[in-house]
């Protein structure tokens, strides 16, 4: 899914400034939605994106482009043959808000960060403190990787938010929050996220039905 060398280490110095004008320029003349959802006032697409082209769009706005990248693969797989992921997903029989599920599936690549021996250790000291780890040493570690699950899961919540804030700004998707009584552009009123993708933009990644 995810290709690590689809973006350069070092890029040209001179692409980031040439990309955004041109863009500007395109979205000056279709409307382009500027504000909260699109502050740097780049236009939804109105026409074929090819990969080089969502890569590029990815490169200027997000500072961790690859991330960014791999969450917007997972968006389209959740869509399935919609165009829409949201507000839940079903796995193994049961309805996850679609942010969890995406914090879940990302979840591996945190676990093999380098950081991962400190936080158990530090995951392992917390529960010692409050008294919550058990003596029997299989349980211990049962304990401890609950614990680490729900902790990797606030913060891959979060990284998350951030990739899609990242993905919106770019013009690739749309979000939403739907809610029991109303759909709403903001989270609260126990609303949930919708990401819907930009058909264009699922077509460049292979995933159009």
């Amino acid at each position: 899914m995810f290709q690590p060398d689809l973006f350069a280490s070092d890029p040209p110095a001179a692409a980031p400034s040439r990309g955004p004008r041109r863009m500007r320029r395109r979205g000056a003349g279709t409307g382009a939605v500027a504000g909260a959802g699109n502050p740097i006032g780049i236009s939804q697409p109105d026409r074929d994106l090819d990969l080089p082209a969502v890569l590029e769009r990815l490169a200027e706005v997000s500072s961790r482009p690859r991330y960014t990248f791999m969450v917007l693969n997972l968006i389209a797989r959740a869509a399935g043959s919609t165009d829409s992921a949201g507000p839940y997903v079903r796995e193994g029989g049961q309805a996850i808000p679609v942010r969890d599920w995406l914090s879940d599936a990302l979840i591996p690549m945190a676990q093999r960060d380098a950081r991962r021996r400190a936080v158990v250790e530090q995951v392992r000291a917390d529960l010692a403190r409050k008294g919550a780890l058990p003596v029997d040493p299989a349980q211990a570690e049962q304990a401890v990787a609950s614990e680490l699950r729900d902790r990797l899961r606030h913060s891959g919540r979060t990284n998350v938010s951030r990739a899609v804030s990242d993905l919106v700004r770019a013009g690739l998707i749309r979000r939403h929050y739907q809610g029991y009584c109303v759909d709403h552009e903001n989270r609260g009123a126990q609303r949930e996220a919708v990401y819907t993708i930009i058909p264009s933009v699922k077509r460049a990644l292979g995933k159009a039905v």
